[in-house]
């Protein structure tokens, strides 16, 4: 079964153009791709969880950001692999530099028996539109066009 994620969607207005706060993840796989590499901040929601609350907890882990106002829904997309995603749209600031992720573990180089921890996210950007298409995973754009319906 494809596994269910939910994310938001962090956005704000800046010289009247609607930029995006997009993530990149942390790790060796990562660290050399840019374009079509970057994300929404979200994670795996645990069977009997809320999309919404999950969405929430995933952005205080990835970048140590507490979302505490209303999310707007943005509907559901399904990523090259399968991995269906739930994302919400919320307004507000963020300073992308300052951003804080938990890490995870993994053998690297490979077979070589060392184990390393590698930041989930390995940094923040704010995008205008137009660059976030170019910057976000395939599979994650509609919320991009989502958002700007929204938004008018």
């Amino acid at each position: 079964m494809p596994v269910l994620s939910a994310g938001v969607l962090i956005h704000r207005t800046r010289d009247n153009a609607v930029e995006v706060l997009l993530v990149h993840p942390g790790g060796p796989f990562w660290r050399n791709r840019d374009d079509g590499a970057w994300s929404i901040p979200k994670g795996e929601i645990e069977p009997g969880a809320d999309a919404e609350a999950t969405a929430r907890r995933e952005v205080a882990e990835e970048i140590g950001v507490i979302i505490d106002g209303p999310l707007t829904p943005l509907g559901e997309v399904r990523q090259r692999g399968g991995k269906r995603v739930i994302g919400f749209a919320f307004a507000g600031e963020v300073d992308a530099e300052a951003i804080r992720s938990n890490t995870f573990e993994m053998v690297w180089p490979p077979n070589s028996g060392v184990t390393r921890s590698f930041p989930e996210i390995d940094r923040a950007r704010w995008f205008d539109l137009p660059s976030a298409r170019t910057k976000m995973l395939d599979g994650q754009r509609p919320f991009l066009d989502r958002l700007q319906a929204l938004l008018g």
